[in-house]
């Protein structure tokens, strides 16, 4: 029994914060280049993709970081590399304008600020 994760509480919040990372970088890995979205060339495109980036860099940052600090390395391998297998499905299921549009980056802005909030609120 020495070997399963004693913080289960912690592993559920890490697999939420991993899920939420790796759908942050599938939204925005279909928003380059950005001659295939004309939509997005525009100041409010531009700006929602540098925000974006930013929060989902703080996010990444702050999983990585809860991670280390409440879970073992083993179960942040496993959950981690769960959640970008099973995240894709999740993105698939949502509607074409939200994976491909401004309202998608808006949604996974709300998303990550979100989240970010989650996590400077546990630290």
């Amino acid at each position: 029994m020495d070997m399963i994760e004693p913080n289960i509480t912690g592993l559920f919040i890490f697999a939420l914060l991993a899920s939420v990372g790796s759908l942050g970088v599938l939204v925005l890995s279909g928003v380059f280049p950005l001659a295939t979205r004309p939509e997005l060339k525009r100041p409010v495109g531009i700006g929602l993709i540098v925000l974006n980036l930013l929060l989902l860099a703080a996010v990444l940052y702050g999983t990585i970081s809860f991670g280390l600090n409440e879970l073992r390395w083993t179960s942040m391998v496993i959950v981690g590399g769960m959640a970008f297998l099973f995240t894709p499905g999740l993105f698939n299921a949502w509607p074409g304008k939200w994976r491909d549009g401004v309202a998608g980056l808006v949604t996974v802005t709300l998303g990550l600020g979100a989240t970010a909030y989650l996590l400077g609120s546990i630290a």
